[in-house]
């Protein structure tokens, strides 16, 4: 017999085995998941999960499809964290300090608590990438959060506000569009893609069976 463990899920008690994520545990407890579930493997950021221990006073933040539960863990979770997204035309705004005062000022009211690194599922440096922001070092901030999901759970620890999701995408789409050299193999490929010159192939693709595709997924040649 598997271990199992007592956890709540909206004040619900369920005993559920020791081994599964909070994501399985709600789906074994019979929740169907509708919303809050995206990819299953922590890269969309859409299973952002609030939790806290039995005895234990601290409210934690998690991906519930990357964490396990413990036992006596009390979990709610929120159809999506807040952010503030601001509307802009990439092509046409400023690549300057200038951009972020003008969308996201309230990243200057920073008051440098680091409670948004220690929020962070994917254990980035938030705090470092909005200070990036603040001085205008777009490369910085568009490196330092490249791998973030937008969960959002950054923002709800903010004191001030911040959309700090919303900030590092920016940067990196004024980082990609204007910082980074020009990728000539890129433009050549959607140039290709754009006169159809894949359609037959694509087509080919869409008339395979499951098997065929599979089969010719295992042995198609790998650059190296």
């Amino acid at each position: 017999m598997e271990n199992m463990v007592n956890i709540y899920l909206f004040g619900k008690q369920y005993s559920v085995p020791a081994s599964l994520t909070i994501m399985k545990a709600m789906e074994y407890a019979g929740y169907q998941l509708v919303r809050g579930c995206g990819c299953r493997n922590g890269f969309c950021g859409a299973c952002a999960t609030i939790y806290r221990i039995k005895g234990e006073q601290e409210l934690k933040t998690c991906l519930a499809c990357q964490t396990q539960v413990q036992d006596n863990m009390y979990i709610a979770t929120l159809p999506f964290f807040p952010l503030i997204k601001q509307i802009y035309d990439i092509n046409n705004i400023p690549t300057t300090q200038a951009v972020m005062m003008q969308l996201y000022p309230e990243i200057y009211a920073c008051v440098g608590c680091n409670a948004c690194t220690k929020a962070c599922t994917q254990k980035l440096n938030v705090m470092q990438y909005i200070a990036y922001a603040q001085r205008g070092e777009f490369e910085k901030c568009a490196e330092e959060s490249f791998d973030c999901v937008m969960c959002g759970v950054c923002s709800s620890r903010c004191p001030a506000g911040i959309s700090h999701p919303q900030v590092g995408m920016l940067a990196r789409r004024i980082n990609g569009k204007y910082l980074q050299p020009k990728t000539q193999h890129l433009e050549d490929r959607v140039k290709e893609i754009n006169n159809g010159d894949f359609k037959a192939f694509l087509d080919e693709l869409m008339a395979m069976s499951d098997e065929q595709m599979q089969e010719k997924y295992n042995n198609r040649d790998i650059e190296k």
